[in-house]
């Protein structure tokens, strides 16, 4: 028998409210939001009407720097893009009662929109008071050679 374990997601949307940063009692930082994330399906018509889209509203939790540079740069509206894993977890609410949820993990927040077109802080991020990385093409990139027709292919 296979012991495979995969427990991975991408998920790619909007926040629904402004991220909040909290403290846990040992002043580890930590995040909890909501991901507005569209969903395609087809109607139920085959008339061929095209494909309509309904919003899944997932909770996502992160955790020390992913939840200080989220709620940093990040504001209700703003597209953002996560991975992570899913995660159960059951406690006794005040009547006794067991309750559940199950949400995601951030192991990863990554921006979505240019900073023009963003909601996040009226499109400012101030980069330098957190030390966010800057990414730029390496001198060594490749050069690719430009085809004039398709006859060129090898294939």
């Amino acid at each position: 028998m296979s012991s495979l374990n995969l427990n991975k997601v991408v998920l790619c949307g909007r926040l629904t409210a402004d991220p909040e940063l909290k403290q846990t009692p040992s002043g580890v930082a930590v995040v909890s939001f909501t991901l507005a994330v569209n969903r395609r399906y087809q109607s139920k018509n085959a008339d061929g009407t095209p494909a309509q889209q309904q919003a899944d509203f997932i909770n996502v939790v992160a955790w020390r720097d992913r939840a200080e540079f989220i709620s940093r740069y990040f504001r209700k509206g703003s597209a953002l893009c996560i991975t992570g894993s899913i995660q159960t977890r059951s406690w006794q609410d005040q009547q006794g009662q067991k309750r559940y949820a199950t949400e995601v993990v951030a192991d990863e927040a990554m921006f979505v929109d240019s900073k023009n077109e963003s909601g996040a802080a009226g499109g400012q991020y101030n980069t330098d008071s957190y030390n966010a990385p800057s990414y730029s093409s390496p001198a060594s990139a490749p050069k690719f050679e430009e085809l004039k027709t398709d006859d060129d292919l090898p294939f």
